[in-house]
């Protein structure tokens, strides 16, 4: 138990310098020197440990003499007068709390004076963490059970404690003197307090079961509202696997084995847990007081907690508890209390119907006065609280199964929340359509109607015969006019909303394949998107990039704020994802370069579950910054491998690395995510001692996980910690020993341009172009470092995967080329071909076909062309003079914003009797808008100058064949044609350039 002491002031001292000394058992304390009064005012809060209710607190008066100095130089005192308080009597109080009370000091037996009294003292006192008369002492429990004094014997704010201590002192004589009348006067006094509780209401017996007890309270708490998070934020979020009922006992119920694993996880010791009671004197409530031990840390030492649990809210499958958390025993301990507030709430269906449950848990810290240390302390509590908070959602999650993605019945479910909230169709129709150009229209038309209903046939005139009827006048015309142009607009929205309500993305509501990490992406809205023309909305569209794989929303046409509220899923196979890539686009062609709204870039590392579940996501951009963009996003990241994922992982990995690697233990796993504040699916590989140089070297340890490297060093107290992607390295090198490095070997990590500044501190050097530079030296094992860190970059860098992709998607399930058989896929009746670009090179064919070689020469200038990753296979005969070739590559930005993958097939066929020859090339686009419903058609036709000696003439055709229909046709063609055309004259000049070169 804690004894609370506020000393408020004094009145009518004896001395003018004077101070205060309070003491409860072995613990002591003092108050300020106040100096020049005799009425000081100190409003000072003292706290003691209390074990023992015959304790009393004495409270001593002294002088202050700073012309006397004691032992060391400090100035000594002389006691004035005390005053003695039971602690039995506070703890009889209502709520065991004494309202402000005036004391009266009395002198020491040792002081000769005629008046006994030298000033008074308010104090205040209350007793915090324990039941009331839990002394183990019968007697003492019995003398407090008689000197149970009604509070309305106080006056309403100050007492006198000189009748306290006379009322108090009588009744220790009473309590020795064991006479008749003594009994009576106690059953009298007894009866008379069982009158004055009558209008208390009944409470239930503390034998009751937790069960019983949470059963009567959802009669009476099951129709208070929830409360609303507390202002310090939410710490854990979570749904799991059972019903609402289940997760509240095993949180709350007396002796639960969570409780138990929590403590020993915690190194929580003497936890005293007490009763569930229900009270009823005002509304009715079930409390519990809990009190423990913490840890110590490297900071603070062990200290005691108290617990104080009430249930605010029981009832319709819910459960809200309140708790007030006590720590009087670090610093300002006194001044301020941590509240948590834990919600349980139904969760949602899952897919085998069973039950599951939302647990919400928030925070906040209240002050009881103010302090300077106010954002220091609550900076301590917030970082204390969340690492045990973590430590809770782990236990957690291993007593109950956490709820993902998949166990959700059907996906559309993820969307439920959103479905309640979009507008029918025929409201959106109304909506749409209620305007000026479709009112004044229909009237117009429906004007126009009626009179030629009303109108009987006129005769001929002018040039008019049968059949047909000419305006005859100016104003008919121009009515006409007017009506053609209102009809064609109406039709123009009927278009764009047909389509833009039947249209679906070609991702959308793809199922992910294969086994590994699975993401799952929820787009949900837009807000606030800007056009780039201001006449007109935009079409916008979301385009997804992870792990080199991309998907596409569907185009929402002429809106600023669209609804998508479609799903998207990765295949994402070993590697777990680190970086997502959101980038928005007003669609007007494939290849507009100028089309991106905004961009924003979600690491995976950085966020929690629960902020990635349901998140705002702000856009990046001049554009989109100043109109504030933003989309809204739910994304669920997993592995169907479970258990078997890391150890999977480091299987590979210990191929590359050519060394056995070991798994990490639990907690070495935990304190490396708590270290540099990583979600939990995040496993360390190795770890090695090294240093870090900058001005001087930093002894610390690199830490090599799946997605990171980081480095941490601790110097004196002064932590220097980093990480970066594995993604954000451009180059590892390998530097000889030098004297700088005390002659061992130097790895000098350079990141990307402009990637990892939030690891800047830690850099050598920021080199010109903008790039990081981190150096690391003094390993214990050099080659194993070098080689574990070299291998785990590639293994996520690796460009050469990435190609052997690109081919792999050209193959079908036999192991063949798509096209390699089918020569007819060349020739398309109704396709009309048009000539974008003509020229006379000075070179003869021969040298031109250089260029569909596949040697160094096609390579270095359709790579200097925007071609990156330009893969070609050989030229095979698949017909009597007709050979055949395969080419990939990959478009860069300067070519097409958002990139995209080409796969194309070439057929080269001779001229007969010109000395040239034609090849025909079929495109196919992946990762661009609509890139499956059309194909492009490109033919190259080369043949020998008959005027000029050693020259050629070159003319490229192309044409763009459509597999599905789309509103867009016009457009992506007149988009394609003009950027085919400006690339192939770019081809052209290249080429010329290269070949006069390496002739001259």
């Amino acid at each position: 138990m804690k004894l609370y002491a506020y000393l408020l002031e004094g009145r009518d001292w004896a001395v003018k310098d004077s101070y205060v000394k309070l003491k409860v058992g072995k613990f002591k304390s003092k108050t300020r020197v106040l100096k020049d009064t005799k009425n000081p005012v100190w409003n000072e809060e003292f706290v003691f440990g209390v074990h023992d209710l015959q304790e009393e607190l004495v409270v001593s008066v002294y002088k202050y003499n700073d012309h006397e100095p004691g032992f060391f130089n400090v100035s000594a005192g002389n006691l004035v007068g005390r005053v003695k308080i039971p602690l039995w009597s506070v703890v009889e109080e209502e709520n065991q709390h004494l309202p402000p009370t005036w004391f009266t000091v009395h002198r020491s037996k040792n002081v000769k004076s005629i008046d006994r009294d030298c000033g008074k003292l308010l104090l205040s006192l209350s007793m915090h963490g324990g039941d009331q008369g839990s002394s183990s002492d019968p007697e003492i429990k019995s003398a407090s059970s008689r000197f149970s004094y009604p509070s309305s014997l106080w006056p309403k704010m100050t007492h006198d404690g000189k009748s306290l201590m006379k009322s108090i002192t009588d009744r220790v004589d009473k309590l020795f003197v064991k006479t008749e009348e003594t009994s009576r006067m106690d059953n009298s006094s007894e009866t008379s307090t069982t009158s004055e509780g009558e209008d208390c209401s009944e409470e239930p017996h503390c034998s009751s079961s937790f069960h019983e007890l949470v059963e009567l309270m959802k009669s009476k708490l099951g129709k208070q509202e929830i409360p609303g998070t507390l202002q310090g934020g939410v710490l854990l979020d979570q749904t799991y696997m059972t019903s609402a009922d289940d997760l509240n006992t095993i949180l709350f119920a007396p002796d639960s084995d969570f409780r138990n694993e929590l403590s020993e996880l915690q190194g929580t010791v003497d936890i005293h847990e007490g009763a569930w009671t229900c009270k009823s004197e005002d509304d009715f409530c079930l409390t519990r007081v809990v009190s423990y031990t913490k840890a110590a840390t490297k900071l603070v030492k062990a200290v005691k907690a108290t617990e104080q649990q009430k249930y605010v809210k029981a009832g319709g499958g819910e459960f809200t508890v309140l708790v007030n958390v006590i720590t009087p025993d670090v610093p300002y301990g006194n001044i301020f209390n941590v509240e948590l507030l834990y919600k349980i709430m139904p969760g949602t269906s899952l897919s085998l119907g069973e039950e599951s449950s939302r647990l919400e848990v928030s925070w906040a810290v209240n002050f009881s006065q103010k302090t300077m240390m106010r954002s220091v302390i609550e900076g301590g509590v917030k970082q204390g609280i969340k690492e045990s908070f973590e430590q809770f959602a782990s236990v957690l999650s291993r007593k109950v199964k956490l709820v993902r993605a998949a166990d959700i019945s059907g996906e559309d479910h993820i969307l439920a929340t959103r479905e309640t909230e979009l507008q029918s169709n025929m409201e959106l129709t109304v909506k749409y359509f209620w305007n000026f150009t479709v009112m004044s229209t229909f009237f117009i038309v429906l004007y126009i109607v009626i009179h030629v209903l009303l109108c009987e046939p006129d005769k001929l005139r002018g040039l008019e015969f049968g059949g047909l009827d000419l305006p005859d006048s100016f104003g008919e015309i121009i009515t006409c006019g007017i009506l053609i142009t209102q009809l064609e607009r109406v039709y123009g929205m009927i278009i764009h909303f047909v389509d833009a309500r039947l249209r679906r993305g070609s991702d959308s509501g793809v199922k992910a394949q294969g086994d590994g990490w699975i993401l799952t992406i929820t787009l949900i809205e837009g807000a606030n998107l800007t056009s780039l023309n201001s006449a007109e909305l935009s079409d916008p569209y979301v385009v997804f990039t992870c792990n080199g794989k991309t998907r596409t929303s569907s185009v929402k046409l002429q809106t600023l704020c669209p609804q998508w509220n479609e799903i998207l899923e990765f295949d994402l196979v070993e590697d777990p994802p680190s970086v997502l890539h959101v980038e928005v686009f007003d669609f007007d062609g494939p290849f507009e370069e100028d089309s991106s709204l905004g961009h924003a870039e979600i690491n995976f590392l950085k966020h929690t579950s629960a902020e990635l579940a349901d998140m705002w996501i702000p856009l990046n951009g001049k554009l989109a910054q100043s109109s504030q963009s933003k989309l809204h996003l739910r994304i669920f990241l997993y592995n169907n491998n479970g258990v078997e994922t890391i150890a999977d992982y480091l299987a590979k990995m210990e191929k590359e690395v050519g060394k056995k690697l070991k798994l990490r233990s639990p907690h070495k796993n935990s304190t490396f995510q708590k270290l540099f504040g990583l979600p939990s699916e995040e496993f360390l590989i190795n770890d090695f001692t090294c240093s870090l140089k900058r001005n001087f070297p930093l002894q610390g340890r690199l830490f090599c996980s799946a997605r990171i490297i980081g480095f941490y060093a601790n110097f004196l107290g002064h932590k220097t910690k980093f990480f970066f992607l594995w993604e954000d390295i451009e180059d590892i090198q390998e530097l000889s020993p030098s004297f700088s490095t005390v002659g061992s070997p130097s790895l000098v990590i350079i990141l990307h341009k402009g990637r990892g500044f939030d690891a800047k501190h830690g850099a050598k050097i920021l080199d010109e172009e903008g790039r990081l530079t981190f150096h690391f030296h003094s390993f214990v094992s050099f080659n194993v470092a070098i080689r574990t860190i070299m291998a785990l970059w590639k293994t996520r860098t690796s460009e050469r995967e990435q190609k052997q992709e690109i081919l792999e998607q050209q193959m079908d399930e036999n192991g063949k080329h798509l096209f390699e058989d089918k020569q007819s896929y060349f020739v398309v009746d109704d396709l009309k071909m048009s000539l974008i670009c003509s020229a006379g090179l000075p070179m003869n064919d021969k040298s031109l076909a250089m260029m569909f070689d596949g040697g160094d020469l096609e390579h270095r200038v359709m790579t200097e062309c925007g071609c990156l990753n330009y893969v070609t296979t050989t030229w095979e005969p698949v017909a009597p003079e007709i050979q055949e070739r395969q080419v990939s590559y990959k478009f860069s930005h300067h070519i097409s914003t958002f990139g995209g993958d080409v796969a194309s097939t070439q057929q080269k066929v001779p001229l007969e009797n010109q000395g040239g020859w034609v090849v025909n090339e079929i495109m196919i686009l992946r990762g661009v808008p609509f890139g499956d419903h059309f194909r492009v058609h490109v033919r190259y036709q080369i043949k020998n100058s008959s005027f000029t000696h050693n020259s050629c003439k070159c003319e490229i055709y192309t044409g763009v064949v459509w597999l599905k229909s789309t509103k867009f046709q016009q457009r992506i063609t007149k988009n394609v044609t003009g950027k085919f055309t400006q690339r192939f004259k770019e081809i052209l000049q290249t080429m010329e350039r290269e070949v006069l070169l390496a002739s001259q």
